[in-house]
């Protein structure tokens, strides 16, 4: 079966343009974990650990309460149909974080206000592309 990726090599995510926010906010904690908590904390503790793969697997297994022993099936099946991207992960649609993929694929999110989000952005060795908007033009 035809396995697709979420993975980008060498690539900042940067903000999406209708993002509401100026500077980075933590997404809220709610009773039920979204999927914005979720990818903050993954990636936030772990920088440059995880693919994209890893985490939007990691997200819909944690959801879907997918056990150890089901996750290599589960994964199978699951990448077998595309997926989205970090792109539309409300970390860069709302939450103002751009997200590097670094040359080995593996992922870090960075403030729109900060320092490191300014010099990925202007860094002309790495590919960019902006994070998919939450309305259309």
């Amino acid at each position: 079966m035809k396995q697709h990726t979420t993975n980008y090599i060498n690539t900042f995510i940067e903000v999406a343009e209708d993002c509401p926010t100026f500077h980075a906010q933590i997404p809220p904690q709610k009773e039920e974990k979204t999927l914005a908590n979720l990818q903050y904390e993954q990636i936030s503790k772990h920088p440059y650990q995880y693919s994209s793969d890893d985490i939007i697997f990691d997200c819909y297994s944690f959801k879907n309460g997918i056990s150890e022993n089901e996750k290599q099936e589960a994964r199978n099946q699951f990448f077998s149909k595309g997926q989205a991207c970090l792109r539309s992960s409300p970390l860069a649609k709302r939450y103002g974080f751009g997200i590097h993929h670094n040359l080995e694929g593996k992922v870090a999110i960075f403030p729109i206000e900060s320092e490191e989000y300014q010099k990925l952005l202007n860094d002309p060795s790495i590919a960019k592309t902006k994070a998919m908007r939450s309305k259309r033009k």
